[in-house]
Parts: structure tokens; C-alpha cells; sequence
């Protein structure tokens, strides 16, 4: 029988409260060598899930298991964490600010074999595209340069396994991007398995090769995202995922849906506005201009839809335009 990677069997952490809060029984598996994400709105078990799996916390019931043996809590193990692991969150706390970015990052590795230790240092920092800032203090880095150098520490003791807790929430969009790349290569060419909890889709959906959605501290689906995002089987799944439209069954009518179920879904991408002689219904209310497309704002009798126009200039506000729906979900 072949070995599991990592994976959870029944666990669960309650916080006591006025709501109670955390995670309710979950099993799981992850896959070595995959970038798995983890979403869900505040407060849904995201965060939990990760220290528990990491072994910064121990489980109220069940078990995590890595390659079939237990992964102790911090009851068990005085540094809690698992020694094949490593965590990057959103804090600096572990940086040193007043020292050089190649000093943080060659701080955890042992000084028996000096050169070993700085090639190994120059080799994460160059997978890193960090090799310029290597003489620089922590300190003078901006934030994104700084959270770098945080999973650059990480990465130097070459972990099986390196978890990310919200790791691009204060970077900057260019220089997450670049940072997302970095992480898929350094996946690709090394076989490391990255678990990582984001409430931002463009990062889960660009990274993830399996997505996990959490709502109140239970797992409501998973899969890949490219499915999840198409299909998602829940209304709170597309929203997480996506600025989308939610319409009632009289809504959907205005836009000439004929809904079975309560709710009506449409991605803004699922709906084109189209500039015809004849049924000119919807008003252009609002045009934002997002580059290389629109979004479009438009309303008919009471209903408000948010769309996507890619080109840009072609509607004014004030236009009227007929809309064609090419997919809809109900819930």
C-alpha cells in the first residue's frame, strides 16, 4: 500500500465562544509536489487548518499524518512545527530588520561547512530573483522585498513542505506576480509542496493546482480551480472567487431568465453587451476603465448588473445596450 504524503483523518479545533469558531471534523489529503490553496471568508477555519497541519497546534479530535507518522502538536514537542516544514505568514517578527538580507536567510544553517552554507544561501536567493538585495539591510526593504526574504529563510533548509499564511497580502501587484512565478519554478523544479491560505482569487486561481474551500470551519468542495471557478456547487463559492452577480428569481426575469431555484448566478465575463437597432433595454449607469477592458454598470428596471466590455471606448454612460447571457447558474 503506497505511503500518504500529508493528510488529516477527523480533525478538529474548536474555539469556545459566543459563536463557536475554528474547525469542525475535516479529512483531508494533500498531494507532494502540488501548490494547494486554501479560501474562505473570515473567520471559516483557514488559518486553523494550516497551524494544524503544521503542527503548531493540536487537533481537539483525530490526527495529521506525514508520510504515515504522527505530526506532533506543541503538547508533544517543545518548538512546535514539523521539522520537514516550514511557515511564512504575513509578520516580520523572525527578521532580523538590521541585518543583511544573505544573513537572514543563511541563519538557520549550520556553520560546520561555511561554503556549503553560502552557496546554499546564493542559490535560494537566486531562485528568488534576490541576488541585488543580498547586501542590503532588512530594514530599507519595501514589503514585498521583505516577505521575499521570509520565504527565501524558509526555503534554505530545503523543507518538504512549506506553508503560506495570506504571504502576498501587504505586496504589491507587480511584484506578487513575479513572486507567484518564482514559487511555481522553485514547485517545478524542486518537487516542494506549498500550502497556502489566500482570500485574494487572483492567487489561487493563477497558482493552486488543487483548491480547498473552507465556510464555517468545514470543507464544502475542492478540486481544481479551473473547475471549482466554472462549476462552483455553491453561491458562497462563486463569490469568494469572484465579483459576480446574484439576482432572485425576479431579477433573473428581468434579464430573461426563467430561474427554477432561489438565486441566480453570472460572472460579469458571462454577459456581453451588444449595440443593436432593437431591444435596447439596459442603461449604461457607470464605465471603469481597467486597461486593456471595462467594466460596465448597467441597469434595467430595478436590476443592476456589473459586466466585462473589452472594448474599451465603445459604450458611453448613458448608452443603451442589449445584453446576451451566455451561462447563468442557479442555487
Amino acid at each position: 500500500m503506497a505511503t500518504s504524503f500529508l493528510h488529516a483523518v477527523s480533525i478538529s479545533k474548536i474555539y469556545p465562544g459566543t459563536t463557536d469558531s475554528g474547525l469542525k471534523l475535516t479529512s483531508l489529503e494533500i498531494s507532494q509536489g502540488e501548490i494547494t490553496a486554501i479560501i474562505g471568508a473570515s473567520g471559516s477555519g483557514k488559518s486553523t487548518l494550516l497551524s494544524l497541519l503544521y503542527g503548531l497546534q493540536s487537533p481537539d479530535t483525530g490526527e495529521v499524518r506525514f508520510k504515515d507518522e504522527h505530526v506532533w502538536g506543541p503538547e508533544e514537542k517543545l518548538i512546535p512545527g514539523h521539522d520537514a516544514m516550514k511557515m511564512v505568514t504575513q509578520a516580520e517578527d523572525d527578521l532580523n530588520l538590521f541585518a543583511k538580507v544573505r544573513d537572514n536567510v543563511s541563519v538557520l544553517l549550520p556553520n560546520t561547512d561555511v561554503r556549503a552554507k553560502m552557496d546554499k544561501t546564493e542559490q535560494v536567493l537566486k531562485q528568488l530573483n534576490m541576488l541585488h538585495l543580498s547586501d542590503k539591510r532588512v530594514a530599507d526593504l519595501s514589503g514585498g522585498e521583505k516577505q521575499r526574504v521570509a520565504i527565501a529563510r524558509a526555503l534554505v533548509t530545503q523543507p518538504e513542505v512549506l506553508l503560506l499564511d495570506e504571504p502576498f497580502n501587504q505586496v504589491d501587484t507587480s511584484f506578487r506576480d513575479g513572486l507567484q512565478d518564482d514559487i511555481r519554478q522553485i514547485v517545478k523544479d524542486t518537487g516542494l509542496t506549498v500550502i497556502m491560505v489566500s482570500h485574494d482569487p487572483a492567487e489561487v486561481l493563477s497558482m493552486a493546482d488543487t483548491l480547498i474551500v473552507l465556510k464555517d470551519g468545514e470543507i464544502i468542495e475542492s478540486g481544481h480551480p479551473k473547475k471549482i471557478y466554472n462549476d462552483p456547487q455553491y453561491l458562497y463559492t462563486a463569490r469568494l472567487l469572484n465579483n459576480c452577480n446574484v439576482l432572485n428569481a425576479d431579477e433573473a426575469g428581468v434579464c430573461g431568465i426563467k430561474a427554477k431555484k432561489e438565486w441566480v448566478m453570472l460572472y460579469p465575463e458571462w454577459v456581453e453587451p451588444r449595440d443593436t437597432w432593437a431591444g435596447k433595454r439596459w442603461i449604461v449607469r457607470q464605465v471603469l476603465f481597467k486597461g486593456f477592458y471595462e467594466e460596465l454598470l448597467l441597469e434595467n428596471n430595478g436590476v443592476t448588473l456589473r459586466i466585462l466590455n473589452g472594448h474599451p471606448g465603445k459604450f458611453i454612460e448613458g448608452n443603451k445596450v442589449k445584453i446576451k447571457i451566455g451561462r447563468y447558474l442557479e442555487y
